[in-house]
């Protein structure tokens, strides 16, 4: 690989974020993670197994990120059915949730700080269920052996990180009584290099390996997170764990050039959103532009406008109504909606299209939401692993927020997810709030196909910008044929449906001039886009490459016998 570029953070260790290996490879966010799924692989386990030993690892080392108090879509790739699936461990709202479930009294919209850190913004937890059932279809090791490494980092104590000091320093408002107490011991915040005992979630873990999930689901954690939450005026109960069913899900899938391409599927729309954006390019020779260019961030900048213009009017959990997914990938769809790409300036015309009229359907009402900066300020993991067999596991998984709802069970040494606040505050659209339903995700774990062989898979935290993450780092490798930790760290822009452009430090300056003179306007100033976890694979030369993102303590592995 190339260090011939500037990495996105001034934190960069490019040795650890970065491996090649010969018959596996695992990436995750955090070493004590990715150390976890190494140990598993070493031992025997496969790509399924090594990925569960990675979620437990990152409850540990990205608490503020993820855990089995959240949701996760656990993307399977089996090497010897050649098959892919999705094991949707998605949140599902209680029983008890109804539309109005986010208005006030005077039914106006209770302001997100609000409504995300109270006990009513939790939804069901799923990620336990999903990888259990990836287990059993797939793994070859016990629950007990995977949770391992992860319950003996946790006895052990970790050692707090930059990343961790950040979020505390930014997002400690969102903490509730208990996680103050873990992160915030005398009232003040933990800091880069302190290490904190995290003997409650060590005990959790050691419950879930002697009495496996049922404890979670049916039995004395479970009890405990209910208790919690009803202290703080929850709506959920003991039946909604008890009742709680994952999806195995067909991916959506898409091509772009000569590439084959799978990623989630609804409820999350970041796999449906992103095949839009590379569609949209499709229509472009990216090849006649260089990667600084104007041209192309003005491309990227109207593909998301468009994209996104239409994910907000038409996603939705598809158990509880229609989605025009047929009509949003087709290929005469999305040619009539390139049309509005003019090269000369923001199209201000920009706006959701009609989907229905290239599929069967009924044409639902759209209901717009008011938008709230905060919201979009979401935060999750990405982790990804290879193992010698071929099988390959890409997983996107969250408390949705940092620290998620700030609730973390009392002596259970977990936080819950916010994640229900996902749902549309106003009612009356495809994402409104209904009991049993899912809110609409963008994660998008991603499988990259050539000749019906994988050849990349990809993912990244970062709420909607997740998006915007994965689908450049793709047109990175396969159009402007980076090498793979370079296509990560080339300095990434986003934006929704208005004229607000987020971008990070080392975008070209006279580009974004460029892009200013024809209506875009740039943030204040750069922020990190992302957080990439990846794989690509080289049959030709036989190996594996590994590349974690800069802008947390990522980590890859490789292993070569």
């Amino acid at each position: 690989m190339d260090k011939e570029f500037k990495p996105r953070s001034n934190k960069c260790d490019y040795d650890r974020e970065t491996a090649t290996g010969k018959i596996a490879m695992a990436a995750s966010a955090h070493p004590i993670a990715t150390n976890a799924g190494e140990k598993i692989l070493r031992e025997g386990g496969n790509a399924i197994d090594a990925a569960i030993a990675i979620q437990f690892g990152l409850n540990v080392g990205e608490p503020m990120m993820t855990g089995i108090g959240g949701s996760g879509f656990f993307m399977v790739y089996h090497a010897e059915s050649k098959t892919t699936k999705i094991f949707d461990g998605h949140t599902r709202a209680p029983k008890a949730a109804h539309p109005e479930l986010f208005l006030d009294e005077k039914g106006e919209v209770i302001p997100f700080k609000k409504r995300s850190t109270h006990a009513t913004g939790v939804g069901v937890p799923g990620i336990l269920k999903a990888m259990e059932a990836a287990r059993k279809e797939y793994g070859t090791k016990p629950l007990a052996e995977l949770i391992e490494p992860a319950a003996q980092a946790a006895e052990e104590g970790v050692e707090v990180n930059w990343v961790m000091e950040e979020i505390l320093n930014t997002f400690d408002y969102r903490l509730g009584e208990h996680a103050k107490e873990l992160f915030q011991p005398g009232g003040k915040s933990l800091k880069e290099g302190d290490v904190y005992q995290k003997e409650h979630l060590a005990k959790t873990f050691r419950i879930l390996q002697r009495d496996g999930i049922e404890a979670f689901y049916e039995g004395e954690i479970g009890e405990a997170l209910i208790s919690t939450l009803k202290e703080l005026g929850g709506i959920m109960e003991m039946s909604d764990l008890r009742d709680y069913e994952i999806t195995i899900d067909e991916p959506v899938w898409g091509t772009y050039r000569d590439y084959k391409i799978a990623s989630s599927n609804m409820p999350s729309a970041g796999g449906t959103t992103m095949l839009q954006i590379l569609k949209l390019l499709e229509g472009f020779d990216l090849s006649k532009y260089n990667a600084k260019s104007w041209e192309k961030y003005y491309l990227f900048t109207e593909a998301m406008r468009i994209a996104f213009s239409d994910k907000i009017a038409f996603s939705g959990d598809p158990d509880f109504g229609a989605i025009p997914l047929e009509g949003l990938l087709s290929d005469e769809y999305l040619a009539d909606r390139r049309k509005l790409i003019n090269f000369e300036r923001r199209n201000d015309a920009v706006d959701f299209g009609n989907p229905w009229a290239y599929t069967d359907g009924d044409e639902i009402q759209v209901i717009r939401q008011p938008f709230e900066p905060e919201k979009e300020r979401s935060e999750t993991t990405h982790f990804t692993v290879m193992d010698k067999w071929g099988n390959i596991v890409a997983c996107t998984s969250t408390v949705e927020h940092p620290f998620g709802s700030g609730i973390m069970v009392k002596d259970h040494g977990f936080v819950l997810n916010n994640e229900l606040t996902d749902f549309d505050a106003v009612p009356g659209g495809l994402n409104e709030v209904q009991p049993g339903k899912r809110p609409v995700s963008c994660k998008t774990p991603t499988i990259v196909f050539k000749d019906q062989e994988p050849v990349l898979t990809l993912g990244s935290p970062g709420g909607p910008t997740i998006i915007g993450s994965v689908f450049q780092t793709l047109v990175n490798v396969l159009d402007f044929g980076m090498d793979l930790k370079h296509a990560i760290e080339e300095p990434r822009i986003f934006n929704s449906t208005g004229p607000l452009v987020g971008w990070e430090s080392g975008i070209s300056m006279e580009a974004k001039g460029e892009m200013e003179s024809r209506g875009f306007e740039f943030a204040d100033g750069p922020f990190p886009l992302g957080n990439v976890q990846a794989i690509k694979i080289d049959r030709e030369k036989g190996l594996i490459y590994g590349a974690a993102d800069s802008s947390r303590e990522g980590k890859a592995t490789g292993i070569d016998e």
